[in-house]
C-alpha cells in the first residue's frame, strides 16, 4: 500500500531533504528512524526538495508499505526521530500517487526582520537597511506577468524548462517581519532566494523597476542576486487536489 508522510522541520543542522552519502538529511533522518523502529529498510521519494539550512512547515514523502500502517507508529517514530524533524501524519493514497509529480503547487515564506531579535537569527534574513514597501510589491506583482525564469535558477540545474507559473507574489508584515509569499506550480533550484534577493535591491533602490524587468527578460542568471541565506526560507504549505 501506498501512503503519503506529513513532516515538519527546522532545517538548521541539515545539508538539505534528499539523502546524501554522509551527510545529515532530513530523509535520512527518517529512513533511519523507520530503520530502527522496525528492523527494516523503508525507500522514501520526497515532494520537494528544500536546500541546506531550509525550514518546512509542510513537506511530504511517500512510501509503499506491505501492511496497514497503524497511526500509533507515528507516536514511535516521533520519540526516535531528532527534535527538529517532526511527521505530522501518514494517510493511505492510491497506488499510483506520487507526491511530487501530484502536487498541485508549492507556497514558501521568506522572512526578513530589520531589527535585532535574537529569536530570528536562524528562522529570518537580518536586513537593517530602509526599505520601500510598495516598491517591494510592485516588484512582486510583476513576476506574475512571466513564465520563464531562466534569471532565478542556478547554473547547472537539469530542468527540461524554466517555465513557472507564480500563482501568489507578494509581500506582507506580520510579526515586525517582513515576508514574502510565493506560490507557484513549481520553483527552479535557489529561485525563491534568488528572487527574493533581487526584489531586496528594488525596495532599496539600488535597481529600477524597469531594470528588475530587464532582469527577468535577459534569461541570464549572471544579472540576478542569490545572497539570501538559506535559514530565512520556509516551505509553507504542498497543496494536492
Amino acid at each position: 500500500m501506498r501512503y503519503f508522510l506529513e513532516v515538519a522541520y527546522k532545517g538548521t543542522r541539515y545539508k538539505g531533504f534528499q539523502i546524501q552519502k554522509n551527510a545529515l538529511t532530513i530523509q535520512g533522518e527518517i529512513e533511519n528512524a523507520f530503520e530502527v523502529l522496525f528492523k527494516r529498510a523503508v525507500e522514501l521519494t520526497g515532494s520537494s526538495r528544500t536546500d541546506a539550512g531550509v525550514h518546512a512547515r509542510q513537506n511530504f514523502f511517500h512510501f509503499d508499505w506491505p501492511e496497514t500502517f497503524e497511526q500509533k507508529w507515528i507516536y514511535n517514530l516521533n520519540a526516535i526521530l531528532p527534535g527538529d524533524i517532526s511527521i505530522i501524519s501518514v494517510a493511505e493514497k492510491s497506488d499510483e500517487a506520487h507526491c511530487r509529480f501530484d502536487a498541485l503547487s508549492r507556497t514558501y515564506h521568506y522572512h526578513v526582520y530589520q531589527y535585532k531579535n535574537p529569536f530570528l537569527t536562524d528562522q529570518a534574513y537580518f536586513y537593517p537597511y530602509a526599505l520601500n514597501i510598495a516598491l517591494l510589491n510592485d516588484a512582486a506583482a510583476i513576476l506574475k506577468e512571466y513564465t520563464d525564469f531562466t534569471s532565478f535558477s542556478k547554473k547547472n540545474t537539469q530542468v527540461k524548462t524554466f517555465n513557472c507559473t507564480i500563482l501568489q507574489s507578494e509581500w506582507i508584515v506580520k510579526d515586525n517581519q517582513l515576508i514574502y509569499v510565493v506560490s507557484s506550480n513549481r520553483f527552479l533550484r535557489g529561485m525563491v532566494r534568488a528572487l527574493t534577493a533581487t526584489m531586496l535591491k528594488v525596495g532599496r533602490g539600488t535597481i529600477s523597476i524597469d531594470t528588475f524587468r530587464s532582469i527577468i527578460e535577459s534569461k541570464d542568471c549572471g544579472n540576478t542576486w542569490f545572497d539570501t541565506p538559506a535559514h530565512g526560507l520556509t516551505l509553507m504549505q504542498v497543496s494536492y487536489s
